[in-house]
């Protein structure tokens, strides 16, 4: 049974890796975005009373972040194990979920943490361009930006560089990311749960090294 922590900065591809691998290991794939997302559509409790705040313009409270998880590992695909990707995101929430652990009878196996330079971070997120037609993502080394007539939208790609991918604003997401984080590995470091992975690798040599490590570790 696999329960696991995915962490890593934005743009370190742990997204990419930990799609692969839920995939793989017939688990889910949990975001707290994509849950929230669900919980809205749906309809649920916790959705509408997260939706309470983000029609004020507030963010969602941790509170009610872990009641989200929760309602996701008490779906039946869950009871075979999970993948929680990108939560918990500070030293709080870690507290958070170990207790919400302690109280479903369930355990974290290990929390792999994809590393970085900021250089390369800044490098792969400022790449990024988006269609303000179709709103397709590109990525000017990646993913090219197709020629006139390709937008999905029929015509021509109207393409910009959001606001949030600028340098600056990028500099500013990881400095949040680590101040908030920083402390949360040095705890999982410290409970021998924690793998390091080079995120700044290929998508390949990161996708095999990261089966190797989870084979080593049992």
């Amino acid at each position: 049974m696999s329960r696991l922590v995915f962490l890593g900065p934005p743009g370190v591809g742990k997204g990419t890796q930990a799609a692969g691998l839920a995939q793989e290991l017939g688990i889910p794939h949990i975001s707290t975005g994509a849950i929230l997302r669900e919980a809205l559509e749906q309809g649920t409790t916790t959705g509408l009373e997260a939706k309470k705040f983000m029609d004020a313009g507030e963010l969602v409270p941790d509170s009610v972040v872990l009641q989200l998880v929760r309602d996701r590992l008490s779906q039946d695909d869950a009871r075979s194990g999970w993948l929680l990707d990108g939560y918990p995101r500070n030293l709080e929430q870690g507290q958070a979920l170990q207790g919400l652990l302690d109280e479903m009878g369930e355990s974290l196996e290990h929390v792999i943490y994809f590393e970085c330079a900021e250089s390369e971070l800044v490098r792969r997120l400022s790449g990024r361009r988006t269609c303000k037609t179709c709103g397709a993502t590109f990525h000017v080394e990646y993913a090219p930006i197709p020629e006139k007539g390709q937008c999905e939208a029929g015509g021509e790609c109207d393409i910009h560089q959001r606001s949030d991918d600028a340098e600056e604003a990028i500099l500013n997401r990881l400095s949040v990311y680590q101040r908030e984080t920083g402390p949360l590995v040095e705890h999982y470091k410290g409970q021998d749960q924690l793998v390091i992975l080079d995120g700044a690798a290929p998508i390949e040599e990161v996708g095999t090294a990261l089966r190797t490590a989870l084979n080593q570790a049992g």
